[in-house]
C-alpha cells in the first residue's frame, strides 16, 4: 500500500472524524440508556458502522421489536449504499475484489462525499483506506467513550436521555423539510401510515415502520415521476 496516499487519505478524512465525534459520543450515551452493554454498543459500531441505522435500531430495541425486523429496517435505511458504492467504483483504480469489498464496508454518506469530490481521474485504494480508517476509528472509539460517560451519569439523567433520541430525529428531519415539499410529503405520509398501523394494531411496531417507510417512499417517487413526465 502506498504510504503517502494513505496519509493523504487520513488528512482528507480528518474533518469526518471530527464531525463524527459528537454523534458517536451521543450514540454511545443513548446506547447505555437503552440498556446495551459497552461491548454490545461498541460491537454495533464495529459491525454496522451506519449512524442513522444504529440510532433507529436503538428506538426499535426500546420498543421491543424482533431482531429480524431490526435487520430488515437497517437494510432498507442503508440500501442507498448500493448506488453510492456502484457510482464510486467508476472513480476508483482497478484493484482486487476483496480490497474493494473491504473499503465498500466503510462507505457512508460522509466518506462517499469526500471520495467522490476528489479531483483527478482515479483514486487509489490507499487514499480511500486512509479516509475510511480515520472515520471508522473515530466512530468506534467515541461510541465506547460515550457509553463510558453515560455509565457515570446519575440514574435520573440516564432515564431522561431516552427523550434525546426522539429530539435528535426531529432535529435531523425538520431542517431537511424546509423548502423541500418532497421530503415534507414523505415524512407526513409515513407518519400517517405508521399512526394508522399503530392505532389499528394491524402490524407490530417493527413491521409498521418498515411498511410505512417503503410505501411512502414508493408513492412519493411514483408521484414525482408522473409530475416530471407531465411537464
Amino acid at each position: 500500500m502506498n504510504g503517502r496516499e494513505f496519509f493523504a487519505g487520513l488528512r482528507a478524512g480528518t474533518s469526518i472524524a471530527i464531525g463524527y465525534f459528537p454523534i458517536a459520543l451521543t450514540f454511545g450515551l443513548l446506547a447505555k440508556t437503552t440498556g446495551l452493554s459497552l461491548l454490545e454498543a461498541t460491537a454495533m459500531s464495529i459491525f454496522v458502522f451506519a449512524g442513522a441505522a444504529q440510532y433507529i435500531s436503538l428506538s426499535l430495541i426500546t420498543a421491543g421489536v424482533a431482531p429480524v425486523l431490526i435487520v430488515l429496517n437497517t437494510f432498507i435505511v442503508n440500501i442507498r449504499h448500493f448506488l453510492m458504492t456502484a457510482s464510486l467504483n467508476e472513480k476508483m483504480q482497478t484493484d482486487d475484489r476483496w480490497k474493494k469489498a473491504l473499503y465498500a464496508f466503510g462507505i457512508t454518506d460522509e466518506t462517499f462525499s469526500v471520495l467522490a469530490t476528489q479531483k483527478g481521474n482515479k483514486l487509489s485504494t490507499a487514499f480511500a483506506a486512509g479516509v475510511i480508517v480515520i472515520a471508522y476509528g473515530s466512530w468506534v472509539i467515541f461510541t465506547a467513550v460515550g457509553h463510558l460517560i453515560g455509565a457515570n451519569l446519575p440514574q435520573f439523567l440516564q432515564a431522561s436521555m431516552t427523550i434525546a433520541l426522539y429530539a435528535m430525529f426531529v432535529g435531523l428531519l425538520v431542517p431537511s423539510m424546509r423548502g423541500n415539499r418532497k421530503v415534507a410529503s414523505l415524512a407526513l405520509i409515513a407518519g400517517l401510515l405508521n399512526s394508522f398501523f399503530y392505532f389499528t394494531e394491524w402490524l407490530s411496531t417493527g413491521w409498521a415502520i418498515m411498511v410505512s417507510t417503503l410505501v411512502s417512499a414508493i408513492f412519493i417517487e411514483w408521484i414525482s415521476r408522473k409530475g416530471v413526465k407531465a411537464v
